[in-house]
């Protein structure tokens, strides 16, 4: 997790923002891994229901291993989405084994706007699945991605948001003063924050 109020990042939405959490490092990790897909699999258990997911769709590129790690937790079978079809061979997007009709639970890292899960989400059923819910290790809270979700049929479901990261910040004392205040008016205005304010 990363805090730069004055120098921002620059979101694949094209978005500016003084936050940045990189969920790929964390594979690097075995113990903190552990620990997410702990709380993953809880999640799945109390929000979802194991018996209501057939298949574990792992996202191209940072959901791929948490979906493995995750399917293999819960003994089930494992795809994953790539953003756009092969270029070559059978020209597929989804690679795995499923039914027609099994319910998919796919997995991603993080969840800012939702674009992405959107375009895995509609390739899942283009491929005969019943995709009702995903599930990110992260999700930014502060855009429209469960809003967006939801229009299509689908519940987000995330382990830990800005707000939990910044109210632990708070706590711990890494984050304080001009820093924390920019950081709480870009969550809570994300679309007219500017650094300007810093």
């Amino acid at each position: 997790m990363h805090f730069r109020p004055s120098d921002p990042f620059r979101l694949t939405s094209g978005r500016l923002s003084p936050v940045y959490i990189d969920c790929r490092r964390i594979i690097g990790f075995p113990r903190a891994r552990r620990r997410i897909v702990d709380l993953a699999v809880e999640r799945i258990e109390t929000a979802i229901g194991f018996e209501r997911i057939a298949v574990v769709a792992g996202g191209e590129t940072a959901g791929i291993p948490f979906a493995a790690w995750i399917a293999e937790r819960l003994g089930l079978p494992m795809v994953y989405i790539r953003k756009k079809p092969k270029g070559f061979g059978r020209g597929a997007q989804i690679e795995g084994h499923w039914r027609d009709g099994d319910a998919m639970l796919l997995i991603e890292d993080l969840a800012t706007d939702g674009g992405s899960k959107i375009g895995f989400i509609e390739a899942m059923r283009a491929a005969g699945a019943k995709v009702e819910h995903a599930l990110v290790v992260f999700h930014y809270g502060i855009f429209s991605a469960a809003e967006r979700l939801a229009v299509l049929g689908v519940t987000l479901h995330g382990l830990a948001t800005w707000w939990d990261v910044v109210a632990e910040a708070e706590a711990s004392r890494a984050l304080a003063g001009s820093e924390l205040d920019a950081v709480r008016r870009f969550l809570a205005a994300p679309e007219t924050w500017s650094p300007a304010a810093v």
